[in-house]
């Protein structure tokens, strides 16, 4: 890795807590929830902490944060991980996988599938993130069913990060090539596994056998393409997906449109609650 991008890295790791703002217009459930639990699983990569919100032992969804691979900082979904536990009435565990630079594929891949099966252990899960934690999801997923550890109830990809062999489409938005191409060098490192399905579960070979979906994309995202591709694919190995597109926004679909964001969270909320039942 070379130095500069390590230091870009190392700079997005640690500014996160300080830099990303983006649920604070849709906290419209769970203000009122006390602080989450932290609780601590064995993984193949070392423990790892997460943080739950909801009863112990209850029905949960095992939540994956964005940052692309890059920024740990699970609390940057808290306003999300409150909103479903509160509105749905499920539990909601907050994953605090590593990044870069500091690991690379396949550490938070492998101990966001080991986390979700502890938690599966206990009660029936349904597993969930936005970009790069919509990734992990579906790779979740995929692992899960590969060796038969669990079987989600429901997968949520919220404007999910799935194809990391591919080069962005050029022109304006929020995730810039230039941004794909320093996750590549610092999380991906090595070209010949980013088309392995749990770096790409777009470009896995069978999708058959999947729990349900809810795949949701953004007009100008220029992510979009792979939460569509992904959507199209899953339907065609037979899986249930209800694939939304908020029109007109990017990356941040929610906050961009916060009056259309609570038909969207609600309508998640709704399913994650169905499947959990």
């Amino acid at each position: 890795m070379r130095l500069s991008d390590r230091l870009s890295a190392m700079t997005m790791h640690a500014s996160a807590r300080y830099t990303v703002r983006y649920g604070d217009d849709l906290q419209f459930a769970g203000r009122d929830l006390p602080k989450p639990r932290r609780r601590v699983d064995a993984t193949r990569h070392g423990r790892v902490t997460s943080w739950e919100h909801g009863e112990p032992g209850a029905p949960a969804l095992v939540h994956f944060h964005g940052g692309a691979w890059l920024m740990r900082y699970p609390q940057m979904d808290d306003w999300w991980c409150r909103y479903v536990a509160a509105t749905a009435g499920v539990r909601v565990v907050n994953v605090d996988f590593r990044t870069g630079p500091y690991v690379a594929y396949p550490v938070a891949q492998h101990q966001c599938h080991d986390v979700a099966a502890a938690v599966a252990a206990e009660a029936p899960v349904a597993v969930g993130g936005f970009s790069s934690g919509g990734g992990l999801a579906a790779s979740v997923c995929l692992q899960a069913r590969d060796l038969g550890s669990f079987v989600p109830r429901l997968q949520v990809l919220g404007v999910p990060a799935l194809d990391l062999a591919s080069d962005l489409p050029s022109g304006a938005g929020m995730i810039s090539p230039s941004l794909r191409a320093l996750v590549r060098r610092v999380y991906f490192p090595d070209p010949a596994t980013r088309a392995e399905p749990y770096a790409s579960p777009v470009l896995a070979p069978d999708l058959s056998g999947l729990p349900p979906a809810v795949v949701l994309t953004a007009e100008r995202d220029t992510l979009r393409r792979d939460g569509d591709r992904y959507a199209e694919r899953l339907r065609e190995a037979g899986v249930d997906v209800v694939h939304d597109v908020t029109p007109r926004v990017d990356h941040y679909f929610l906050t961009e449109d916060p009056h259309r964001a609570r038909t969207t969270m609600a309508m998640v909320a709704e399913r994650v609650r169905s499947a959990l039942r």
